[in-house]
């Protein structure tokens, strides 16, 4: 069975630079389907998917939105529609892989319909921002950004070289045949950071010997929204939400927040998790001279060059405590919440430097008294990082998965 790439783009405005990828793509025997979502000019060749389906399907009358007058509002119908269209395509298996090409407009409308395919699908994206910040075009999902350097707009001796390039990629990567193994072991995710590493290791190395796979996410903002897509997504068997350290960025206004809805996804995919306030003792800044005036006199730790730790007080600890139990309130399936007496993180540890045993509790106590009866509070004490606390953690998984 052939594979299929599906095109999509503006064919008035870049109706020339899609036929030649069009053409480059099928010289690799991979059949095409062309998707357009230009607006106001004709379309320099008919595509399988014309923009009036686009429009259709954002809700939109293209009539209306070709006037011009309308610009903000064609741009989210056609990123509307092209991402229902796409997702279609893909769910009636027309779709192995999809390619774009853009500015920042056209970006924006490709990368939306991008987006609702699962990781793993190919999905190449040639745009004047593909050197730059690409966190909130790719949002959780494996993009692969290809620089166009010069804009597109014309076929040159620069762009040319981009656009086979871009071909190729997409080519290659629906041919690659997947490795096959032995077996599809079941998926468990964990949240990890330097502060939590040993802990994780040693409950991985547990969950391992027992049969499981588990995807390991640096709780660096992107990290935790990553692994809660995967969990929406339906890849997961059971979490492993050790550290939970992006609340602390949320509530302080730290660089590596995952949103308010961290620590929801499990509960709401229905899967067994483990929830423990690890790392909560830190938010995240850039270099020193990035820490907003307020935290100045509070207590900062260099944990390298690029990034300065502020250590939460008891007002945070007490937001966090609150954000933990509504997650674990919300559990469709088994939650357990395992806390560590004896610190959340390697250097909230006694006599570390982040080390307030007062600031821990206020934490502990908010999960305990907010959690709905019949969730299990487990408090060991131990600090997180020790072999004892890593292994009950493993353990209390191991149980509700054996359920």
């Amino acid at each position: 069975m052939s594979k299929s790439v599906v095109i999509v783009g503006s064919l008035d405005t870049k109706g020339k630079e899609y036929a030649f990828i069009k053409e480059l793509i099928e010289k690799q025997n991979i059949e095409t389907l062309v998707v357009d979502f230009g607006v106001q000019g004709k379309p320099a060749f008919k595509p399988d998917i014309g923009r009036q389906k686009v429009a259709k399907a954002g809700g939109g009358d293209l009539s209306y939105l070709a006037s011009g007058d309308h610009k903000d509002e064609a741009m989210k119908v056609m990123a509307t529609g092209l991402a229902v269209i796409v997702r279609k395509l893909y769910d009636q298996g027309k779709l192995d892989g999809i390619i774009g090409m853009g500015g920042t407009g056209g970006t924006s409308i490709i990368t939306a319909a991008m987006r609702t395919l699962p990781v793993g699908v190919p999905k190449v994206m040639v745009s004047t921002v593909g050197g730059g910040d690409v966190s909130a075009y790719a949002g959780t999902k494996d993009i692969t950004f290809i620089p166009s350097i010069v804009d597109v707009a014309g076929i040159n001796r620069i762009s040319r070289v981009i656009y086979t390039n871009a071909a190729g990629a997409i080519a290659g990567m629906v041919k690659a045949k997947k490795p096959k193994v032995a077996e599809e072991k079941p998926l468990v995710v964990a949240s990890m950071f330097g502060n939590t590493t040993k802990c994780v290791d040693h409950a991985r190395g547990i969950l391992e010997k027992q049969g499981y796979e588990v995807l390991v996410f640096h709780a660096t903002g992107s990290g935790g929204k990553t692994m809660e897509s995967l969990i929406a997504d339906g890849y997961i068997t059971a979490s492993m939400d050790i550290t939970t350290t992006e609340l602390a960025d949320e509530v302080c206004g730290g660089v590596f927040s995952a949103g308010p809805e961290r620590c929801l996804a499990a509960s709401r995919a229905g899967i067994p998790a483990v929830l423990v306030p690890g790392c909560v003792d830190m938010a995240n800044f850039w270099g020193i001279e990035t820490v907003p005036e307020k935290y100045r006199g509070r207590n900062l730790y260099k944990w390298n060059p690029n990034v300065t730790l502020l250590r939460t007080n008891i007002e945070e600890n007490v937001r966090m405590g609150e954000m933990l139990a509504a997650a674990a309130n919300t559990a469709t399936a088994p939650v357990v919440v395992l806390v560590p007496l004896k610190g959340v993180s390697m250097l909230d540890s006694e006599g570390g430097t982040f080390w307030d045993p007062e600031a821990d509790r206020a934490c502990f106590d908010t999960i305990k008294k907010n959690l709905k009866p019949g969730i299990p509070y487990l408090e060991i004490n131990q600090n997180i990082n020790d072999p004892e606390f890593s292994e009950k953690v493993a353990d209390v998984l191991l149980k509700m998965l054996k359920k």
